[in-house]
């Protein structure tokens, strides 16, 4: 029975060891995997917990050579901050302290201790700073240090307690006592019972006096409440006495409006009339001005052309008819993808042989392709280059740009020196019909005509007015 009996409780040694040893090593494990992802502070709370486990056994040498490991791996830690990296010495340190407690070594504890101080200092962490002063309590109070022990327990206890943290303090007392009866240390016990007896006195008249406290805070709200209540409620009279006032204002004010109103939809009505029926006779003047044009046209072509007055003639009637051909066609303008520079270069070349003597003739423009209406655009352009070949001096400058200004905005700039278009002929530059001309000079519809292309296009002809060392006019086309 005795050998039975033995076996036993061998069996059970066995089985508690083994036991021990798995959890040892699940929490070293951990700790590996732990570092291994970057988690350092999750991996030394896993590897203390192993030492512990180390040290309860009096396997003290694998609990040194652990926490020499964590310190390292704390070390090589390149992510973490100097503070970070103290409060993490803090517990290794901690742990130290408590083995050379268990060994009954004073002076290395104390080591520990003071070291445990410098960590937390630079850690700059409140719940280091709490732990600290439980750890100084607990050394002192372990070496019979009592006077030592009871001033920081007093520290500790007053500042959770000016914290009104009173369960804490309470679970601090509690724990500070079960260690005292876990360890053999009678003193220890007796000092912290001595002291949670006095705390709990001297607290609970503070919770009395907090209790009575929020009481009266609690009556000083609801006096208030009802105060701002009765406030709140003669402001609410004073706003239904302005809304009901308002409210008769803006009935006035409706009333007004619909008049106004009324009469504006009348007065629109009259308007939109009166539109349409300019729009029809513009659009019937416009044919008629067509079909005078092209009445005069045989009768025209029966003078004898060589006369600059027939000639002349002839070329207003075909303005007309351009002029009225683009002004009642209401389509779309159809468009082919064109190579910028060659077409550049064509138009350039049309006026080489009309330009004065020394004129210099440039073309800039990128070698690209884009879609274009090319009668459109080669009408303008050749107008305005036929227009600068006339009144370029000898020696002067004649150019065509082309420029890309956003991914669907191109312009067609066309820049001669000289004089410049004086002021009080630009407001009409584009406008046809407004001024008796001797038509043997001219008939002042060719930019009109450009400017109602370039419209057509989606686009614009302007004069860059800001351009002050000759003339340049700007054509915008929107693809």
């Amino acid at each position: 029975m005795k050998r039975v009996l033995i076996f036993f409780f061998c069996f059970l040694f066995c089985c508690t060891i083994n036991a021990q040893e798995r959890s040892r090593s699940a929490y070293i494990q951990d700790f590996n995997n732990y570092v291994k992802n970057g988690q350092i502070r999750q991996g030394v709370e896993c590897a203390v917990k192993a030492v512990a486990m180390y040290y309860n056994e009096k396997l003290y040498q694998e609990a040194f050579d652990l926490l020499r490991h964590v310190d390292q791996t704390i070390e090589a830690d390149q992510k973490a901050m100097a503070s970070q990296k103290a409060a993490m010495h803090y517990f290794t340190s901690k742990e130290r302290m408590q083995m050379y407690m268990k060994m009954k070594r004073g002076a290395s504890a104390l080591d520990q201790l003071n070291i445990m101080e410098a960590h937390a200092r630079q850690a700059s962490d409140e719940e280091v700073t709490n732990d600290l002063l439980y750890c100084k309590a607990i050394y002192y109070y372990t070496f019979g240090q009592n006077a030592q022990g009871n001033a920081v327990f007093k520290e500790m206890a007053d500042k959770l307690t000016a914290a009104k943290d009173y369960d804490k303090v309470d679970e601090v007392y509690q724990t500070l006592i079960a260690n005292g009866r876990k360890s053999g240390n009678a003193s220890m016990v007796a000092q912290s019972y001595s002291s949670y007896i006095a705390w709990k006195d001297s607290t609970n008249a503070l919770k009395v006096a907090d209790q009575i406290g929020a009481l009266n805070q609690q009556i000083a709200d609801h006096e208030a409440t009802i105060e701002e209540k009765d406030s709140t409620l003669a402001y609410r009279q004073g706003v239904i006495v302005g809304l009901s006032i308002l409210a008769a204002i803006l009935a006035g004010v409706l009333v007004v409006g619909a008049i106004i109103l009324l009469r504006y939809i009348v007065l629109t009505r009259k308007q939109k009339k009166t539109i349409n029926l300019a729009n029809e006779t513009n659009a019937l003047k416009a044919k008629f001005i067509s079909n005078i044009a092209t009445h005069l046209e045989p009768s025209l072509k029966k003078l004898d052309g060589s006369k600059p007055e027939v000639r002349a003639l002839l070329d207003f009637s075909n303005h007309i008819q351009t002029l009225s051909e683009l002004e009642n066609n209401t389509g779309d303008v159809a468009t082919e993808e064109t190579q910028i520079a060659p077409f550049c270069d064509t138009m350039i070349d049309h006026i080489r042989n009309k330009v004065k003597s020394g004129v210099n003739l440039s073309v800039n423009a990128q070698k690209m392709s884009v879609g274009l209406n090319k009668e459109y655009v080669s009408h303008i352009l050749e107008h305005l280059l036929e227009n600068a070949a006339e009144y370029t001096p000898e020696g002067g400058t004649i150019s065509l740009e082309f420029k890309k200004r956003s991914p669907h905005t191109y312009q067609f700039l066309v820049t001669n020196t000289g004089d410049s278009i004086p002021e009080e002929q630009r407001d009409n530059l584009f406008k046809p019909f407004v001024e008796i001309r001797d038509l043997t000079k001219g008939d002042g519809l060719g930019l009109p005509i450009c400017k109602k292309m370039a419209q057509k296009m989606n686009g614009d002809l302007e004069l860059d007015t800001k351009f002050s060392k000759g003339t340049r006019f700007v054509l915008d086309l929107h693809v």
